[in-house]
């Protein structure tokens, strides 16, 4: 009994460690952002992640990811991965508290505003995890 224990315990921890240190790979997920767009200011749930659009001219755009970067690298365990506001488009990587679970979001810069999509890294469901920062977010920018 002591060893299926043992095992279950070497089990885990051979999950948290594939979990926390598989490599993120900027050049596969420092990308346009591609998601189902709702009405501009509204956060959109959908299986595994949320997607967000700003409407705002090019000018306005930029200091919303500039002040976005600043929302998202205030947030916990939450780091750039790529990007910058020079190039017009920034990634994060956000993980959770205990398991590591990472979670990527991108924003860019477009025409018409400015655009946010997050997604869980593993897995295909996130129980609304990515919605809820980006409303976190969304709020710390004022909107």
């Amino acid at each position: 009994m002591e060893w299926l224990v043992g095992a279950g315990v070497l089990v885990v921890l051979g999950l948290m460690a594939f979990i926390r240190l598989t490599p993120i790979e900027a050049e596969e997920w420092h990308v346009a952002p591609r998601a189902d767009w709702g009405p501009y200011g509204e956060v959109v749930p959908m299986t595994g992640g949320a997607s967000l659009r700003l409407a705002a001219e090019p000018d306005e755009a930029l200091r919303l990811l500039i002040a976005l970067d600043a929302a998202a690298l205030a947030t916990p365990r939450t780091m750039r991965l790529a990007g910058s506001d020079v190039t017009g488009r920034i990634t994060w990587i956000s993980r959770s508290a205990f398991w590591g679970f990472p979670d990527i979001t991108t924003a860019e810069v477009r025409r018409d505003g400015l655009y946010v999509f997050s997604r869980l890294r593993f897995g295909r469901e996130d129980m609304g995890v990515n919605a809820r920062r980006l409303r976190g977010w969304l709020a710390a920018l004022g909107r």
